[in-house]
């Protein structure tokens, strides 16, 4: 199997880099991480984040962060992931109704295409990373597949969400091999899940639509990855054949553990499979 970079999203343990960013990443590094994804910076400044990852060993290989701040603070937000190293940056989500088949989607695509140019000439490629809501359709495509196929590929790539393509009830393998050649980075994470395709599972942002379905209804658990559904082996094989360079795991609720715990447990089980 290729030889993945193999990252964290800090999102994962978002509750220890609240309490102590330094002590979080010391311990990214000791369970084996040698890249990092980060989802906010917690009051710190690019200078001591970089200093941290330099304490560590660790290296920034992207970020979480929407196109507002780029558009909204422009080459000084740039800069911070600059200095911190930053090679991409994912648009974590985006409004439903602001996607393909609303009034909102010009902007939309102005907004991305903007911001995506703004880092593209900083030496950095922005990304969009799904949820299932984007596997809904206008005029019979899925809107992420509108947003990969309007959007200038140089100025949008993406960094595909295994959990949430599956969920939403198609085959992460497929969907990756859809984008050969556009993918570089994949988000590695798993669940148990009774009924898939049941309307939005998460906190993180608002409900996508009408449906009143909880993580319970669905019988649905985040779990640490190769303890779940998720056909790994494959999904590994398919992101080489799509020409993926990195893989992070994240992990967004642990329930039983420490959510540190999860981390490594996950990270041993790429271990075992000599990544």
């Amino acid at each position: 199997m290729k030889k993945f970079k193999v990252g964290l999203q800090l999102y994962s343990i978002r509750d220890e880099m609240e309490k102590n960013m330094d002590a979080a990443l010391k311990r990214v590094k000791e369970i084996g991480y040698d890249y990092v994804e980060f989802a906010g910076f917690f009051d710190h400044s690019a200078q001591e984040v970089k200093e941290m990852l330099n304490r560590y060993d660790l290296e920034c290989v992207s970020v979480h962060q929407g196109p507002e701040c780029f558009l909204n603070e422009g080459q000084k937000a740039v800069d911070f992931l600059k200095v911190i190293g930053a090679k991409y940056c994912a648009i974590p989500h985006y409004d439903v109704n602001r996607l393909a088949g609303t009034p909102g989607w010009e902007e939309t695509v102005k907004n991305f295409t903007e911001a995506g140019k703004l880092l593209k000439q900083n030496g950095i490629q922005q990304l969009y990373h799904n949820h299932d809501f984007e596997f809904n359709k206008a005029d019979g495509k899925f809107l992420l597949d509108w947003l990969y196929e309007t959007i200038p590929a140089e100025y949008l790539q993406p960094q595909i969400d295994t959990c949430w393509v599956h969920y939403a009830g198609y085959d992460p393998v497929k969907y990756l091999l859809k984008y050969a050649g556009r993918i570089k980075v994949v988000h590695l994470k798993d669940f148990v899940c009774e009924k898939f395709g049941n309307g939005p599972v998460y906190e993180l942002i608002g409900k996508a639509d009408e449906s009143n379905a909880s993580r319970d209804d669905n019988g649905f658990r985040f779990r640490p990855v190769g303890h779940g559904v998720q056909n790994m082996p494959a999904i590994l094989e398919a992101a080489d054949k799509a020409g993926a360079e990195i893989v992070i795991v994240e992990q967004d609720l642990s329930y039983d553990q420490p959510s540190m715990e999860a981390a490594k447990e996950s990270r041993e089980y790429l271990k075992n499979l000599g990544l």
